[in-house]
């Protein structure tokens, strides 16, 4: 199970409000989901180097890092800058359900997908009921 928190968010609205949007950090906007035993997450990182993108897990919590670099206009006048540059981070807080030893990530047309399977001990299993007749054949 992933665990949606943001702890900055009071923090981030304090911060609009009294400096404008210029303080507002660049999210990194992702999807989340279940599939086939494992939990799958997309993270929207267009324009980015893939050697720049570092994934880490420390204590539960997965950490994505990336960097975009602005673009080289020389000597031209920029006239509009809209696209966010610089280093985007995105943590993730992982349940203990999760295998951590077992992440997979790939990167392609601007999205990272993340794959993190289920422990296997946390994935349900059916228990079998013996019968007091084969209890007795046993001790008999």
């Amino acid at each position: 199970m992933l665990l949606r928190t943001d702890p900055f968010r009071e923090l981030d609205r304090l911060a609009e409000q009294l400096l404008g949007a210029v303080a507002r950090p660049v999210t990194v906007p992702m999807d989340a989901y279940e599939r086939e035993g494992a939990f799958w997450v997309q993270l929207d990182l267009p324009g980015v180097d893939p050697d720049s993108i570092d994934l880490s897990v420390e204590q539960n919590v997965l950490t994505v890092r990336a960097e975009r670099s602005a673009p080289d206009v020389g000597q031209s006048e920029l006239v509009v800058a809209e696209r966010p540059y610089g280093v985007f981070r995105r943590e993730l807080f992982l349940g203990e359900t999760l295998d951590v030893e077992h992440v997979e990530a790939s990167y392609d047309a601007g999205v990272l997908t993340v794959k993190i399977p289920v422990a296997e001990q946390a994935k349900p299993r059916k228990i079998e009921i013996s019968h007091a007749e084969e209890k007795q054949q046993l001790s008999g």
